[in-house]
């Protein structure tokens, strides 16, 4: 699938930076400081009561760059499986000629999620759509594919077509214009800053800047670093 958001050039500009902004930053003994690698959201979101930093990747399955966050983003979740909530929410721009598509992702990740096996199917999912441009967006596509990594029919269609995934899409556009997203992948750190490979400097220089997000957010919540 051809896709504008998958080829935006905002991306475009962050191809080829070989240092990232926050080794350039060190290197010069100052600070990273907001703007780049990092911006804060244009409206501060409420922050849900959690014991630990929350983050939240903003992502679409038909989306290049975030295929190639998906490995490093796995290892920063375990590293900071201690001290920080992960949550996803795929993407759907409402209005765009793409929703239609994507709103069969989120509802694939959704059941996926429902059913407690995001961990071990999102690398295959990516793979599926993306490389192998294989079409998961009706529930008979989504439920073949799903069967052929080894799930149950029966309970995937059950998750599939409930209410609860598809509140859950919903909620998804929703947060989407709530947060302003213009890029993917996205991290909201604590409702307040994000980053993205053009903040940056690159895919594979984002978890470096997610490091110095969570750290910032603990510094100045202190409960956060509780185990």
């Amino acid at each position: 699938m051809k896709s504008i958001l998958r080829t935006t050039l905002l991306l475009a500009v962050a191809t080829g930076i070989a240092v990232s902004p926050l080794q350039a930053a060190a290197a010069s003994h100052q600070p990273p400081r907001e703007g780049t690698p990092f911006s804060r959201l244009d409206t501060i979101q409420p922050v849900r009561e959690s014991a630990r930093t929350e983050a939240l990747e903003f992502f679409w399955y038909d989306c290049g760059h975030s295929q190639a966050l998906e490995q490093p983003l796995q290892s920063w979740t375990e590293r900071h499986r201690a001290d920080v909530d992960l949550r996803r929410v795929p993407a759907i721009w409402q209005g765009s000629r793409e929703e239609a598509a994507q709103r069969g992702h989120a509802r694939l990740y959704y059941t996926l999620e429902r059913l407690g096996l995001v961990e071990r199917l999102q690398t295959e999912a990516f793979r599926a759509v993306h490389t192998n441009e294989q079409d998961l967006i009706t529930e008979d596509t989504a439920a073949a594919w799903a069967q052929s990594q080894g799930v149950d029919q029966q309970r995937f269609r059950e998750a599939y077509g409930s209410e609860a995934v598809g509140r859950s899409v919903d909620e998804a556009a929703e947060l989407f214009v709530r947060y302003g997203i213009n890029e993917l992948p996205t991290v909201v750190v604590q409702d307040e800053y994000r980053t993205s490979p053009t903040n940056a400097g690159g895919v594979e220089a984002m978890p470096e800047v997610m490091d110095h997000l969570v750290a910032q957010d603990q510094q100045r919540h202190p409960a956060h670093t509780l185990h």
